[in-house]
């Protein structure tokens, strides 16, 4: 992320929301209070529940959220594919990897969508943070509580002002 703070990449229009998404993602009361596994495996899930919750968002209001959400998942792809070469994952794979990477965050995206609109998101946490192995109750009340909490709070603010960042 640090090292795309000095290229070009800073003038796209996702950049300012996708750091955002990451940073979110990043915050320590999810890997203290929600315990969910603070390993390369469990950043990257929950980068991709921070991310799905906002092309939720953006999915709400299709003629201003339908680009954004496209050049958003473009670099979510473009940073998986980063982050697998500093991992050292060589050029034959890193396609077949990355490719994984977005089936499962269409994974996600479906599970916490059916899950919010179930009014249960209980197994679409425990699946994709904690890879079906459920944590301790207070762990996922606390998870659940923040993730839903950051999907009320994105239904308020206008896709604009999400694409600029702002991620309340």
């Amino acid at each position: 992320m640090i090292n795309r703070l000095f290229g070009r990449q800073d003038h796209e229009p996702t950049f300012l929301l996708y750091n955002a998404v990451v940073l979110r993602a990043r915050e320590p009361h999810w890997y203290l209070e929600g315990r969910v596994p603070d390993t390369v495996d469990g950043r990257f899930d929950m980068v991709a529940a921070v991310l799905s919750l906002v092309l939720l968002r953006m999915e709400d209001d299709h003629a201003q959220g339908a680009e954004p959400a496209a050049r958003l998942a473009e670099r979510f792809v473009d940073d998986m594919d980063n982050q697998l070469r500093q991992l050292g994952i060589g050029d034959i794979t890193v396609g077949r990897h990355v490719g994984k990477m977005m089936s499962m965050l269409g994974g996600r995206l479906g599970a916490f969508r059916d899950g919010i609109a179930a009014g249960d998101i209980d197994g679409a946490i425990t699946r994709n943070l904690y890879r079906g192995e459920a944590p301790d109750a207070p762990a996922l009340a606390h998870v659940r509580s923040e993730l839903l909490a950051l999907h009320e709070r994105l239904r308020a603010v206008p896709i604009p002002q999400i694409v600029e960042g702002h991620l309340p």
